[in-house]
């Protein structure tokens, strides 16, 4: 039977339509295949710099080994008898179980915040000069990111252990978990508009998600703090979430905020039972 001007119309339609489709799906597969194909280059890359004799921020680590035994401030003392948490003067697994509640501050702190504690009630530092160097830069050194270095690596090969047994800690988890979800800023943004989904990726870099405990959060949070070839300099967790807060377009968080402290517990939560590889090396 011969087919009417309106059928064969129809008919015309619908395999345009299912043309189309089919592009739009091939479409999609092939950028998939393109970004599997990216995500396999940048391990290939990563994998290339991941040496520790090619990783400058060890140069960090040795440093900040210097710092954490040097007299120094107005009371000519050094830092090997400051409680990081498991003791005073013990590193091993101290980084592993921070932020924590310290009883002598009544406060959750995180390694920078008890770094700074000491240096005013162990040393007397001129804490002032310090931060003013909390980042490194072109011809600036930072004792904050070397002294970091230097106690994260001693954690290197253990496994995040987050405290949340302490009432402070249990609130400042709390307040951690809603500062990762509130959207604020010009750009209505939060932590969770980047990090709250599987599979996402701005350009060729894939965006870990936070939402949930698991691999995501552990291979991040474990990697910090590292070397920045993009940026030739050690990069802490605290310039991490600072440089976050600058791309949302937010204030810029004071440096050892209770806010960033509060947050970096709810991240390492997320990340419990990973293990620490650190300093690492990233783009």
């Amino acid at each position: 039977m011969a087919r009417t001007r309106h059928e064969t119309r129809t008919a015309a339609g619908a395999g345009a339509l299912l043309a189309f489709v089919l592009g739009l799906a091939g479409g999609v597969a092939a950028e998939e295949t393109a970004a599997d194909q990216s995500e396999k280059e940048i391990e290939k890359y990563r994998a290339m710099i991941n040496d520790p004799m090619a990783n400058p921020a060890f140069l960090n680590v040795d440093r900040g080994e210097i710092l954490w035994k040097t007299a120094r401030g107005s009371k000519n003392a050094s830092l090997e008898t400051c409680d990081l948490g498991e003791g005073a003067g013990k590193l091993e697994s101290a980084y592993a179980k921070l932020p924590r509640y310290f009883k002598d501050a009544d406060k959750v702190l995180d390694l920078e915040q008890r770094l700074l504690w000491c240096m005013d009630k162990i040393q007397g530092a001129d804490l002032k000069e310090i931060l003013s160097r909390k980042f490194s830069g072109p011809g600036k050194v930072s004792d904050m990111e070397d002294l970091v270095a230097y106690i994260a690596n001693k954690s290197s090969g253990m496994k995040f252990s987050a405290q949340v047994g302490h009432p402070k800690e249990q609130q400042a988890y709390a307040i951690g978990e809603a500062l990762f979800y509130r959207r604020s800023s010009i750009e209505d943004f939060s932590c969770a508009t980047c990090h709250g989904d599987t599979g996402k990726r701005i350009r060729l870099q894939a965006l870990p998600d936070f939402t949930k405990p698991g691999k995501d959060a552990q291979d991040t949070m474990g990697s910090w703090p590292t070397y920045r070839v993009s940026q030739s300099q050690m990069r802490t967790m605290q310039h991490r979430l600072w440089d976050c807060y600058r791309q949302m377009r937010m204030p810029a968080p004071e440096y050892g905020s209770e806010g960033i402290t509060a947050l970096t517990l709810y991240l390492t939560k997320q990340a419990d039972g990973g293990e620490i590889t650190v300093p690492s090396i990233k783009r």
